[in-house]
């Protein structure tokens, strides 16, 4: 007769207290931004009158939106557990390239004289393009992203002098800066694209199957590909995407300005980084969400435009993004409980 007997159950195992805690010390992190950003606000009210006004408020929503559109773009592409240092030069060389085939050569364009739409549609394609050389490089080659991006960076910020001989290009038709000039509600359009961007960007990364793949890679590249994921096609669309949200951010960066100059972007990536950092995005890749990403980019335009009315000079504004990045850095370190790669 054959033994029926039920095989002992395993005991069961309680939750482990630290891994609890390290779940709550991150979302901590992420919605301490929250009061942050409220403590400013009241902190604004002290230093000028005119920072809670309608028009202040718009006007920092209005400066922070591309920088909002190219910490998307590095947000995902650090998720993946990768980098994108270029992301910065696209914010300055695709617009350029979309002007340069709308302007005549006397307003120093290349004498084409595209279609404002052609021209619209070619600076998302060179954005695209920039994305996929670099994803290429570092998904198909196995190159240092770091290095990669970082030469990129530089090769496209030559190619922006070189393309445009260090002049500023005005004279763009309309739809080049309608975007930041375009209002609903009172809130420029760039606002509103920027957030719908962000909005879209957390529900696939929440949700969709895509975004679940995005958080697989970045946590461990190899078990997502034994899991059945398609590793590098999605790092690539990652690239991809990336350098068209740096692509969109350059035309409202253009729109914002009103011109594209020479040095359009330059050390953008510093506060870019800096918003993301602070915004809960691990530089180790795997962790973060696209509020803590938003977050970021409001804090730093609410600390910029604090420090502008308080007249202090820019450099000090530059230092007190890196010292932001370092307390952010160490902030990461106490909550994931490991050591930074």
């Amino acid at each position: 007769m054959a033994d029926t007997k039920a095989p002992p159950l395993a005991p069961l195992r309680a939750p482990d207290p630290r891994s609890a805690k390290t779940v709550l010390l991150r979302r901590a992190r992420e919605l301490a931004l929250v009061p942050a950003l409220l403590l400013l606000m009241v902190l604004g009210t002290v230093v000028n009158d005119s920072f809670l006004t309608e028009r202040n408020l718009i006007s920092i929503l209005g400066a922070s939106a591309a920088l909002a559109m190219v910490v998307l773009a590095e947000s995902l592409v650090l998720i993946t557990g990768k980098f994108d240092l270029s992301l910065e030069s696209v914010v300055g060389i695709a617009p350029a390239v979309g002007a340069l085939l709308v302007l005549p050569v006397a307003a120093s364009g290349w004498g084409t004289e595209f279609p404002a739409v052609v021209a619209l549609l070619a600076i998302l394609v060179a954005g695209g393009l920039v994305g996929a050389f670099n994803g290429i490089l570092v998904v198909k080659f196995k190159l240092n992203a770091f290095i990669v991006t970082l030469a990129m960076l530089i090769v496209l910020r030559g190619l922006l002098v070189g393309a445009t001989k260090g002049k500023t290009l005005f004279g763009m038709p309309d739809s080049f800066y309608s975007l930041a000039t375009t209002t609903f509600l009172s809130v420029p359009m760039s606002v509103w694209v920027a957030g719908a961007c962000f909005a879209v960007a957390g529900l696939v990364l929440r949700y969709h199957r895509v975004g679940r793949a995005l958080y697989a890679i970045g946590g461990n590249a190899d078990a997502a590909r034994a899991a059945g994921i398609r590793v590098e096609r999605v790092m690539l669309g990652v690239f991809v995407v990336a350098g068209v949200l740096a692509s969109v951010g350059g035309i409202m960066q253009t729109g914002y300005v009103g011109a594209i100059s020479a040095n359009q972007g330059n050390n953008m990536i510093f506060t870019v980084f800096a918003a993301a950092v602070i915004g809960g995005i691990s530089l180790d890749g795997g962790k973060g969400t696209m509020f803590g990403a938003l977050t970021g980019v409001l804090l730093l335009g609410v600390v910029q435009n604090l420090l502008t009315l308080a007249q202090v000079p820019s450099f000090w504004i530059q230092a007190i993004y890196g010292g932001i990045i370092l307390v952010a850095l160490m902030i990461a370190r106490v909550t994931t409980g490991r050591a930074q790669d």
